[in-house]
């Protein structure tokens, strides 16, 4: 049996190999349907059955030319399928149009947001202002369809059980053509009585729309749009997520300036003409939902802390008050066009600290306070406290406790007390997001386990490791067929779930 990198300690290492990091940046080279996978440590528990759908970039290179960045990678979706302690692997590439085009090429014939050029002459590049929907950055699954989204574009149809591409949804006339969806969702577990997918869609410009829809996730009415409004507000909007409460949908403007020049020259992408504006404060657009007491209201806006912001945690409120839980950067990460994102220096890159905002909504003040000084991302919630006070949170991180570095640890935060356990598979692994799964038949927050697609850099290859979500224990880990690069965002769909769709 092959040794396992795991641990359940908080034992310091001494840093981490460049090489074994970068290693998981490959092509995903076959694919799979229904494959049970070898059980390598501990046992999968029984009461854990759904499928764990999982999205991130899975070709990275054609014929030796790289991506500028991993974000460009074209998306690959995985399906892991437990049931009764066994999982099963299906995975498959989102047949997009443009995939299919530079698969028969076996080039790059488009531009990527975030730096990667098409192969050939730099000359070729230059006016080129389409964009690829390479499908790459979440999936979920909503009514029938299992959509593989990318936030500059329409989702991408798929099949649940097979993972093949039926094609662009407009999530049953919804959407018009290839109208921008985003990529991060939020569902809301039942503020209203019943269940809902709380999403939107931004046009940025001088002036820029968010248009924010509601689903129904539940019943005969399940896909349908339920509610949906469009606000528009002064500056550029860069935004990548979002959170919900009851009353409120907030989103957060970094305070950034979009230069397109160098992105109609040819010479950098979209993302990579974007830059902190450290003159200019940024803002916190709370946008009322129409079912809330402020609904059919304006929206407020607030300044928000200095920062840049990805990923949000969650929020909550309290009377007059809005609790927002977020992950800030100095600065927005960027990898210029001169750098190899293989051999990227964590050191020079600003680490992501999780942080907590008061907003009192009758004076419009703010007040900030940091919730963990470790370097994180990828940070959720019990998904039954989405929109209410949370006590626990799980996250991937750095090891170390300051400063940037490569996530390889997994870390449950209290965030009343602000105790914390750690499971970390440093030096030598890596890992990807959490996701925590509560246990159906607890009510108890923290009840449930923790999945999370991890890089074991001494083998090269991929696992997926089961964890308790109460204290962060080992249950299970089981190897995976196909390297998997290090990916993005994922979902879990419940066996009673499919049941009920059937």
């Amino acid at each position: 049996m092959n040794p396992v990198i795991d641990a359940n300690t908080t034992k310091k290492s001494a840093g981490f190999n460049q090489e074994d990091w970068s290693s998981a940046y490959c092509n995903v080279e076959k694919e799979y349907q229904n494959t049970e996978l070898e059980l390598i440590k501990g046992e999968v528990p029984k009461d854990l059955n759904g499928t764990f759908y999982r999205n991130g970039p899975g070709r990275l290179e054609r014929k030796g030319d790289w991506v500028h960045h991993p974000f460009d990678g074209d998306g690959m979706i995985a399906s892991m399928q437990f049931k009764n302690g066994i999982v099963t692997l299906s995975n498959r590439f989102v047949r997009t149009e443009a995939w299919e085009e530079e698969e028969r090429a076996g080039k790059f014939l488009y531009r990527g947001v975030f730096g990667t050029k098409k192969s050939g002459l730099a000359l070729s590049n230059v006016f080129d202002l389409r964009l690829k929907n390479i499908a790459n950055t979440n999936v979920i699954k909503l009514g029938e369809e299992l959509l593989a989204l990318w936030e500059a574009g329409s989702p991408y149809s798929l099949n649940p059980e097979t993972l093949e591409t039926n094609g662009l949804s407009n999530l049953k006339g919804a959407l018009s053509d290839n109208e921008a969806l985003s990529a991060h969702p939020r569902f809301d577990p039942g503020h209203y009585n019943d269940p809902r997918m709380v999403t939107f869609g931004v046009k940025t410009g001088p002036k820029s729309t968010i248009r924010l829809m509601e689903f129904s996730t539940k019943g005969a009415n399940t896909g349908c749009l339920i509610t949906e409004r469009k606000d528009t507000f002064n500056g550029f909007a860069f935004l990548h997520d979002f959170c919900i409460t009851p009353n409120w949908a907030i989103f957060l403007q970094n305070a950034i300036d979009f230069n397109p020049l160098p992105f109609l020259l040819g010479q950098k992408g979209a993302a990579q003409c974007l830059k902190s504006n450290f003159n200019r404060n940024s803002k916190f657009w709370l946008i009322p939902r129409d079912h809330g007491v402020s609904a059919k209201t304006s929206p407020r806006i607030i300044d928000a802390p200095d920062g840049f912001v990805f990923h949000h945690l969650n929020a909550w409120e309290n009377n007059n008050e809005i609790y927002v839980e977020s992950i800030f950067y100095d600065d927005f990460p960027s990898i210029e066009p001169n750098q190899d994102f293989k051999k990227i220096d964590f050191t020079q890159l600003p680490e992501g600290i999780l942080k907590r905002c008061k907003i009192n909504l009758l004076t419009n003040s703010i007040e900030e306070k940091t919730l963990s000084n470790q370097c994180c991302e990828f940070a959720m919630v019990n998904p039954r406290k989405v929109g209410l006070h949370a006590r626990y949170s799980w996250m991937a991180t750095a090891e170390k406790e300051t400063g940037n570095g490569p996530l390889q640890s997994i870390k449950k935060l209290d965030l009343v007390n602000g105790k914390s356990h750690t499971w970390t598979i440093a030096p030598r692994g890596f890992v990807s997001e959490p996701l925590m799964i509560p246990k159906s038949s607890s009510t108890e927050e923290d009840h449930g386990w923790v999945l999370v697609l991890t890089w074991n850099g001494a083998l090269q290859k991929t696992e997926l490791v089961v964890l308790s979500a109460k204290d962060l224990s080992h249950q299970a880990t089981l190897r995976i067929p196909i390297k998997i690069p290090h990916g993005l965002h994922g979902s879990w769909v419940d066996s009673n779930e499919l049941l009920m769709e059937k």
